[in-house]
Order: C-alpha cells, then structure tokens, then sequence
C-alpha cells in the first residue's frame, strides 16, 4: 500500500551516532504517516540540509560535532523557524544546560533517547512517534538571537522589590506540559529575592531532566529553585519542581508530598493532583497559573483553586506554543485572567501587593 504523500510528516535527524540515528529512523519510518526525509551527523550538515529539505520537524541532538545543537537551534529558530524536538541522553546532560537553553532559544520539548536503545517497538518508541506527529503540526515563530537573550533573563534593576511579611499560608502553584519549561523560565526570572510565597512546580518532562531543568531555572532565577522533597517544609521564595516518576502535593502542614499513586490520564506528576491539593489546604491563599501544553491536565485541579476563593490565572493563547491546557482550563470556566506569558508574574505580583490573598 502506497503511503499518502500530501499528508506525509517528513523528519530531519541530527544525530551524531551511527547507532542512535539508525534507531530513531527506523522507529519513525515505521509509521506510514512519517518519513525521514534526511540525516544529518553534524552541525553544520544539520543546518544545510534543513535549509533545503525545509522539514517539518527536527529532531535534535544537543551534544553534536562542529557546531553543537543550541547553536543549531539558535540559528535555524532565527533564520527559518521549524518545530524541533531535542533528543537526548538525560546521563550525558545531566551536567549540562544545553538541552533547556535550546528550548529557550525555540526548541518545542526534550525526549530521551536513552530508553530507545534498549526497547524495540514498545512504549518508548510509540511516545516518540506520537510526539512528532503531534509537534510536527505546531506553529512556531522567529527567536530573533538578540531578542532571546534579552528575554530569557529580563533587566529588573529598575523594579522595585515587594515588601510583604513572608506568608506559609499562601501559595504560587504552577502547572504546563510541552512549551512550559521556557514560560516558567520567564515567570521565576522575573519573581523578586522577596517573594512572600512558596511556589510549587508542576511540568511533564522526560525522565532525567528534572535535575537539569532545575539547574537551568536557578540560573536564571534570583530566588532559590529545587528539586521536591518529600516531607519539606515549603518556605516562602524558594520554588520546588516536582521530581518526574511521583505526583507532586501539598500537606495541611505546609510541607511537600510525594505519592506512588498510578498516573491519572497517563500523567505522573499530574498538575491535577497539585491544584486540588493547594485548593484543599491553602484555599483562597492560593494562586494557580496554567501555562502552554497539550492535553487537559490541570483544567480540573485549577477550578478547585477557584471554587475554593483562591486566584487563578492562564497563558493566552498567542504566547503558548501548545493551547490545549490553558483553553480546557478556560473552557472549564476555572480561570479569572487570561493574560500574554510577560504579564504573568506582574499579575501575581499586584495580587500580593493589593492583598488579595
């Protein structure tokens, strides 16, 4: 049976092994909805041949001879913006921020490989062929370079720091999937040393980058930024991301929880678990922020927060790489302000200096 060839997703790898790239097409030529339309072994190959395959999706190594993949995807999200999906071994980067520096430079999520080359045919490969076919249709825009440095970490020499008494009882929870790690980025990077709340932190990531996401965030962020916990006190100014493999909540006793419980709607950590907690224990001292992400996590968990007085906030549509999240939340009637991602933190900021909480 021919494949259909208007409908055909067609891929460009940029792989430096041998082994890893064979693996990767033959897990993606394996779907009659996908071709690999080129390989590309280095940095420089990558960048010729996406400029004349102009393929719909680039799956990307961070870690690539001649020219490295950041430099990639700086260069190609500025000249020729393209959805590309970084795949990568969570152990090599593990001391590494490369990996969510090219999601801020435009990169649209981070897959592992490391699963991929020991499984045949099962899960793994079928989450990877799901994420491509899904990320292939995603609409991304130009990173001007000088733009991107700028935004990443914002100049806030000339914003005054709140002064609030620091506050247990209130609570920053935020949730996003795909598109999320660069918007929590800009959130916390604009979040003062002062900030009177703990924040928690859900977001789907691939298993490994959690600890290299964290490290990312505290580089750009001025208040402290950890992995949680279980059983932690949340303090105020610190933010805990929850660790991949557990769902994420919080205790009547202010402290963080980490429960086995099976995935809901395949998800764990799952956002839900997160907003219905904070909603049960902080009420309305809590503030809940859904961010871009494919899917409907945290439309449910975040009309508890509303239902229970807290404020709740999500990402408009223009600023998100994936709607799906913010438009179930919004559609859920769970959501007071929809507002562009750089108004965000302002927004939260006026709620605490307002008293609102």
């Amino acid at each position: 049976m021919m494949r259909n060839m208007k409908k055909m997703i067609r891929v460009l790898i940029v792989e430096d092994s041998p082994t890893t790239s064979l693996t990767l097409r033959k897990i993606l030529d394996s779907d009659h909805e996908i071709v690999v339309a080129g390989v590309a072994k280095d940095g420089k190959e990558a960048i010729r041949l996406a400029q004349k395959m102009k393929p719909d999706l680039i799956t990307m190594d961070v870690h690539l001879p001649l020219i490295d993949g950041l430099e990639v995807t700086k260069q190609l999200m500025a000249t020729m913006p393209t959805p590309i999906l970084i795949v990568s071994s969570a152990e090599f980067t593990r001391q590494s921020d490369k990996v969510f520096k090219a999601i801020s430079y435009g990169a649209l999520d981070v897959f592992s490989k490391d699963g991929l080359l020991t499984k045949k045919g099962d899960t793994g490969s079928d989450e990877l062929i799901q994420k491509v076919k899904f990320l292939a249709n995603v609409k991304v825009i130009t990173h001007p370079l000088g733009k991107l440095h700028h935004a990443v970490k914002p100049d806030l020499s000339k914003k005054p720091e709140i002064k609030l008494k620091e506050a247990p009882e209130r609570l920053l929870a935020i949730v996003g999937s795909t598109g999320a790690p660069k918007a929590i980025s800009r959130i916390l990077s604009t979040i003062p040393k002062s900030f009177p709340c703990g924040i928690v932190v859900v977001v789907h990531l691939a298993k490994g980058f959690v600890g290299n996401f964290v490290e990312w965030l505290q580089s750009v962020s001025k208040i402290k930024v950890k992995a949680g916990e279980h059983g932690e006190v949340i303090l105020p100014g610190v933010a805990y991301v929850g660790p991949t493999g557990h769902h994420m909540q919080v205790s009547k006793n202010h402290t963080i929880e980490l429960v086995d419980d099976p995935p809901r709607n395949g998800l764990r950590p799952c956002g839900d678990y997160l907003f219905e907690s904070a909603a049960r224990h902080y009420g309305k001292g809590c503030i809940g922020v859904i961010l871009t992400g494919m899917g409907r996590d945290g439309a449910i968990g975040i009309a508890h927060v509303r239902a229970s007085g807290g404020r709740t906030i999500a990402q408009n549509e223009d600023t998100s790489a994936i709607y799906g999240m913010p438009r179930a939340a919004v559609e859920a009637n769970a959501i007071d302000r929809v507002l562009p991602l750089d108004e965000i933190s302002g927004e939260i900021i006026q709620l605490l200096k307002r008293g609102c909480l």
